[in-house]
C-alpha cells in the first residue's frame, strides 16, 4: 500500500524506468553500460516505492496512551518552553525519520483538533536544535479526553521540501489515523504536558501508531 501523495510520483517513476530501459536497449551500444543504466533505473524506482509506502496499521485507540506519530528514532526528550500556542513548559519528544523510514504522520491520540497552522521556514538538518522553530513546519494541537491538550509538529529537514497536513480545526480525529506526510528526511516533535510519564528512551526506534510514547503519570511517579 502506498501513500496517496506519492501515487503520481510512483507512476511517473515507473514510466521513466521503463523508458530508460528501452532507450538503453536500443541506443546504448556497450552492454555493460546498458546493464548499468537499467540497474540504476530499477534502483531509483525501488527507492521511490520504499519511500512512499504506507503500511496499514490499526492502533489500539487507548485514551491512556500517547502513541508514536511516526516511524523513526527518538533524538530528544527534554523540557521546553512552547511559545506558539501553549505559552508554557512542555515535554518535547522528538522523532527523526531517515529517508528509509515510513514518512506518514499519524495522530498520536484521539480527540478534537483545536489548532493547525503551517509555517514556511528554513531547511536546516532535522536534528539541528533550531529546526523546531526555524524550519518549514506545521503545528497541530489535539484536545484529548485524559491528557488535555497535546501538540505535535511536522518539521521539514534539509532534503524534505513539502509537508502535507490533514488536520483541520474543529474535526474529530482517531488515534493512529493518517495525519499527514513529509517528503524525505524529516522530524516530528510531540509536545506533552509535564505530568506525562514518558515510556521511551533516547535513540530508541519507534513505530508510528504502535509504540507508546507516554502514559498518564501515577501519583507515585509524580
Amino acid at each position: 500500500m502506498f501513500h496517496k501523495e506519492g501515487q503520481r510520483i510512483i507512476l511517473i517513476a515507473f514510466f521513466l524506468c521503463a523508458g530508460l530501459t528501452l532507450v538503453s536497449q536500443y541506443l546504448i551500444t556497450p552492454q555493460w553500460l546498458q546493464i548499468l543504466v537499467q540497474v540504476a533505473a530499477i534502483l531509483i524506482l525501488v527507492l521511490i516505492l520504499q519511500f512512499f509506502r504506507n503500511p496499514k496499521r490499526v492502533a489500539s485507540r487507548n485514551f491512556d496512551e500517547i502513541l508514536a506519530p511516526a516511524d523513526g528514532k527518538v533524538v530528544a526528550i527534554e523540557e521546553v518552553t512552547e511559545n506558539e500556542y501553549f505559552k508554557d513548559q512542555r515535554i518535547q519528544v522528538s522523532i527523526f525519520m531517515s529517508p528509509l523510514n515510513v514518512h506518514v504522520t499519524r495522530y498520536p491520540a484521539s480527540g478534537a483538533i483545536t489548532y493547525s497552522k503551517y509555517h514556511p521556514g528554513k531547511y536546516l538538518v532535522a536534528w539541528h536544535p533550531k529546526s523546531s522553530t526555524d524550519n518549514e513546519r506545521t503545528t497541530v494541537v489535539i484536545r484529548t479526553p485524559l491528557f488535555g491538550q497535546i501538540g505535535y509538529r511536522q518539521i521539514a529537514g534539509a532534503v524534505a521540501r513539502r509537508i502535507v497536513n490533514y488536520a483541520e480545526v474543529g474535526e474529530s480525529v482517531q488515534q493512529g489515523a493518517d495525519a499527514g506526510f513529509i517528503k524525505f528526511g524529516s522530524r516530528v516533535d510531540l509536545l506533552l504536558p509535564l505530568d506525562s510519564a514518558i515510556t521511551v528512551k533516547l535513540n530508541q526506534k519507534v513505530v508510528g501508531a504502535k509504540t507508546c510514547i507516554a502514559t498518564l503519570a501515577t501519583q507515585d511517579e509524580e
